[in-house]
């Protein structure tokens, strides 16, 4: 049984889905804002070189306009603001041609958010979050289930450590598999093998919908990587434009930091 995901919205009983925007980010600008403000002063008050003071003043400048501008995406892309990652979600989801029955992985699950809005829109399919869960954002298996519980799925919600990298299960596992704005931020990793093992535990016949930030000069060239699938057996591969689907224009997408935003979909 599959819900109108246009009447599901997420975070309206109190549940936590975390920022994406990281505090460290906001940590690393104060400091810069703070260290400029110092030298400014030092170089105006005790060495009395005025230059210096005006670059140091011209850069805690640029750093407090930075960090208002960080603080401005948070609060789009906010389940409490803007509600962006909400539309991207949707965006995502609504591209997955699954019938909700069976399982869905969803490969770095964040706080869970992706991962609960598939199990309220399918309410027969049994759906696992898998993420490494790194310090930066706040992220951890306990904010998932309690979102999961509290979104009232967690019955047919499970959250377990992983590194997409390698997935900790065996070929052809899933019925459908989703990813969203995760590979690009795995540092030193070959992104088209990251796309290929979430493929390698989709069932045949199963279906997929992985959207990143896909840089050329990350990703490549995807429309040769799509055809590459396509000769492979998969059917229906196409390339989405998410940049424009989600966020209206990449004009608006770029101004969010996700600019080259793109999803692949299909069905091996």
């Amino acid at each position: 049984m599959k819900q109108d995901i246009s009447k599901i919205r997420l975070g309206t009983h109190g549940e936590n889905y975390g920022s994406w925007m990281s505090n460290p980010v906001f940590y690393m600008i104060g400091g810069l804002i703070a260290l400029s403000a110092v030298l400014a002063a030092l170089s105006f008050l005790a060495l009395h070189v005025v230059w210096l003071g005006v670059v140091f003043s011209i850069l805690a400048v640029v750093f407090i306009a930075l960090i208002c501008w960080c603080a401005w995406i948070r609060k789009q892309y906010a389940f409490g603001g803007g509600r962006i990652m909400e539309r991207v979600h949707r965006v995502v989801l609504s591209h997955l041609d699954f019938d909700g029955k069976g399982t869905l992985l969803d490969v770095g699950c964040g706080s869970g958010a992706l991962s609960v809005l598939a199990a309220l829109v399918w309410r027969n399919a049994e759906v696992t979050g898998i993420d490494y869960w790194g310090a930066a954002y706040g992220y951890g298996k306990e904010m998932c289930e309690k979102n999961a519980a509290s979104e009232g799925v967690a019955d047919r919600c499970r959250f377990q450590h992983g590194d997409a990298n390698k997935l900790d299960f065996p070929d052809e596992s899933f019925d459908a598999v989703v990813s969203n704005y995760v590979y690009h931020n795995i540092t030193g990793s070959d992104k088209r093998a990251l796309l290929m093992e979430s493929l390698r535990v989709l069932k045949k016949g199963g279906v997929f919908a992985l959207n990143d930030d896909m840089k050329p000069h990350m990703y490549g060239d995807m429309d040769a990587f799509a055809q590459e699938l396509r000769d492979m057996g998969y059917e229906d591969v196409q390339l989405i434009d998410t940049a424009k689907e989600a966020f209206g224009s990449h004009t608006r997408a770029a101004a969010m930091m996700l600019g080259k935003s793109m999803m692949i979909v299909g069905r091996k």
